[in-house]
């Protein structure tokens, strides 16, 4: 329960449908299309394509996406929209050229997979199409929008990439300079774009005079893409995978994504016992720290497209693999160095969830990966390309090593659980490599400590990567000072870790109970 004496929000409570985006305007979008007669898909999609103008540093259509839609009648769908690499990149390709890393390089842009997913996803689910949908997100961009203050903060952080390109200084440093909060900004190439989209749908983004321009651009650049590269873009209807932690179903969406290591650190946690600990205690958040170290070992040994190479999901997820990790863990101590993986071979993001009145529960990200993703802004069409591909190893024998038409290992993951057959969370963390361990979080927030979804999100973090305990300035400094005598490599977050967005069914009172995280501008809202 929320302390009323402190800082903070209340929880969101509402009968008939709700939204949990980053950014009001995004939420007001979604709850427009709610209200209009639209269900949780379309909604979904209408709040995200707001955020890819209003929050043009975390997310764009130039982005990948991924979705988990859970159904009233218990069935949960997962959708990989996320891009390939073009046909003409490889690993020796690089090689030959010199090339040791992708990073900031024209090489970090995949073919954009949002669009395509959007459409997909309406198609199969949405009761309104693009057409409709799009023209919230093409008046801001026409019009204009208001700059918000976390908004501001992160695009002032990434000014530098913005400099990549004549076309991002130009759309996005007005007057030479990020923009301040409370500043109107407009952004009527990417205005035009969105237009032409909503007029003719998906294909005009793909193929045609738009890609040929997009084509053209990347080329200009020096990268690989080409019209063919675009053409045969598209995502797919996946499998979901799941465990089982305290009574809940948890769904994420298959690799190429990191879902499976959220379920992993679950199935981890799961044999501890961590519901008489104080939740922002040493002792937790160790238990978390390590199992994170764990978890994460194995996801850099072998997570790939499973399209292309084989990745052990089903080791990954067997709750006998994960009692033999938990055996690794000294409460007393960390772990001063971790075994070989498995035997076998930070960034920025926006999440949003939606449930309606019949109570399907969407969970969506879409994301550029780092700020203003590669910086590189195509100038006919205002799109703002991501930079997933930096994740792809130049190693040929590594299982994540680019290839022709292959995707990258994605940070980005929308989580989903049930409970007795029905949908009844659905939740995410944003933050790049922080996700899984934001989204085990905050569910053992829920869970173990009996918090509501506004105080779970709310909690200071900690994320142990890189050799390093990041820390939150909410995490008390006896809790810091004791897990550095554990071994741990205490240091303060550069940055707040992640942000998040969630919505509870409570399907006996019929009500949906929500929270989104102050780390943003966002809100829940329902009606």
């Amino acid at each position: 329960m929320r302390d009323y004496e402190r800082p903070g929000r209340s929880t969101a409570y509402a009968e008939h449908g709700m939204a949990a985006t980053s950014h009001p305007a995004a939420t007001l979008t979604a709850l427009d299309v709610l209200r209009a007669g639209g269900n949780a898909v379309d909604a979904a999609v209408a709040a995200m394509a707001v955020h890819c103008v209003v929050e043009p540093g975390m997310t764009g259509i130039g982005g990948d996406c991924f979705v988990l839609l859970g159904r009233p009648d218990g069935e949960v769908v997962a959708l990989n929209g996320s891009g390939r690499a073009p046909a003409a990149a490889s690993a020796a390709t690089f090689a030959d050229q010199g090339i040791t890393s992708l990073e900031d390089t024209v090489h970090a842009v995949t073919v954009p997979g949002a669009v395509d997913a959007w459409a997909r996803l309406l198609a199969a689910h949405g009761s309104k199409g693009l057409d409709e949908l799009l023209q919230p997100a093409i008046r801001f961009a026409e019009d204009g929008f208001v700059v918000t203050p976390k908004v501001a903060y992160d695009w002032a952080s990434a000014r530098e990439r913005v400099e990549r390109s004549e076309a991002g200084r130009a759309y996005y440093l007005p007057s030479g300079t990020t923009p301040v909060a409370g500043q109107r900004l407009r952004l009527p190439a990417l205005a035009r774009t969105l237009r032409r989209v909503a007029e003719r749908g998906r294909d005009a983004f793909y193929a045609g005079e738009l890609a040929e321009r997009m084509v053209a651009f990347l080329q200009s650049q020096g990268g690989l893409h080409t019209v063919d590269d675009f053409a045969t873009a598209g995502g797919a209807f996946v499998t979901p995978i799941s465990t089982t932690y305290r009574g809940l179903e948890v769904f994420e969406c298959p690799p190429n994504g990191q879902g499976v290591i959220v379920l992993q650190i679950l199935n981890i946690l799961e044999g501890l016992e961590l519901a008489g600990l104080d939740p922002n205690g040493p002792e937790r958040l160790h238990l978390e720290a390590e199992a994170t170290r764990l978890a994460f070992r194995d996801r850099d040994a072998c997570l790939a497209d499973p399209a292309q190479v084989e990745v052990p999901v089903a080791r990954l997820l067997d709750k006998a693999y994960a009692a033999q990790l938990r055996a690794l863990i000294d409460p007393e101590r960390a772990m001063p160095g971790l075994p070989p993986a498995l035997g076998v071979p930070h960034a920025d993001t926006v999440y949003l969830t939606v449930v309606d009145r019949e109570r399907n529960v969407v969970s969506f990200i879409n994301s550029l990966f780092d700020s203003f993703g590669s910086g590189l802004v195509c100038p006919d069409t205002g799109v703002l390309f991501h930079n997933r591909g930096k994740n792809f190893a130049l190693d040929p024998g590594h299982p994540n090593a680019i290839a022709p038409g292959k995707r990258p290992m994605h940070t980005i993951i929308p989580a989903l659980a049930k409970k007795d057959g029905r949908p009844v969370l659905g939740f995410g963390v944003m933050g790049g490599h922080y996700q899984p361990v934001g989204q085990a979080h905050v569910l053992t927030n829920l869970l173990d400590f009996g918090q509501d979804p506004q105080v779970a999100i709310d909690a200071p973090r900690a994320f142990a990567y890189g050799g390093e305990l990041q820390m939150e300035r909410g995490v008390p400094a006896a809790t810091a000072e004791a897990l550095a005598k554990l071994g741990h490599r205490v240091v303060p977050s550069p940055r707040p870790l992640g942000g998040g967005q969630m919505i509870m069914v409570d399907h006996a009172r019929g009500v949906l109970i929500g929270g989104s995280d102050p780390r943003k501008d966002g809100i829940a809202l329902g009606y």
